[in-house]
């Protein structure tokens, strides 16, 4: 079985919370189906499309970075950046934890998303932009730190593609069989 999860901002990518004293959203909240897995993992703050599945195999190609699976992430970013910046994250960037492989990145107009709660933040005198950035590894809050890098925080992210699933047509904490 392998079911395609718009993952809303604040939920945890697992079915228990462990390690907090308050109740926090997590993946038992939206999905009832016994014996599935998430493959990979997003970041509580990140929003969009997490893949389950009940299948191993499946589930490792899917996260392991060996696969060069491609993911595709809608990334609005703190600031304007020009072409020369978004060329260092097409060559690759050097995290702290080495460097990064280099990503397909292109600016968008503002996407047709569901509103976010809790908001952005926005600031009156600082512009924001959308990005399509495209990576084929996953390391821990690996785009987030990648337009850091290059002097543009992300304000928001929703991962959109995972290979060829996708939350096109999936709302906010809803999912279908892939």
């Amino acid at each position: 079985m392998l079911i395609l999860f718009n993952k809303p901002y604040g939920v945890l990518s697992q079915f228990r919370d462990r390690g907090s004293e308050t109740a926090r959203a997590t993946l038992s909240d939206f999905i009832k189906v016994p014996g599935v897995y998430p493959a990979g993992r997003l970041d509580r703050d990140s929003e969009g499309l997490l893949v389950l599945t009940d299948d191993g195999r499946l589930q490792a190609r899917i996260a392991d970075p060996k696969f060069k699976l491609p993911k595709t992430y809608l990334v609005q970013v703190e600031g304007d950046p020009d072409e020369a910046a978004l060329d260092r994250l097409r060559s690759g960037v050097t995290l702290n934890d080495g460097p990064t492989r280099p990503a397909e990145v292109e600016r968008i107009d503002d996407p047709a998303l569901w509103p976010r709660d809790p908001p952005i933040r926005v600031r009156a005198h600082i512009p924001d932009c959308w990005l399509s950035i495209t990576i084929r590894e996953g390391r821990n809050r690996q785009v987030r730190r990648m337009t850091a890098a290059i002097g543009f925080p992300t304000l928001r992210l929703v991962r959109w593609r995972v290979g060829d699933w996708s939350i096109a047509d999936i709302p906010p904490g809803e999912w279908r069989e892939g």
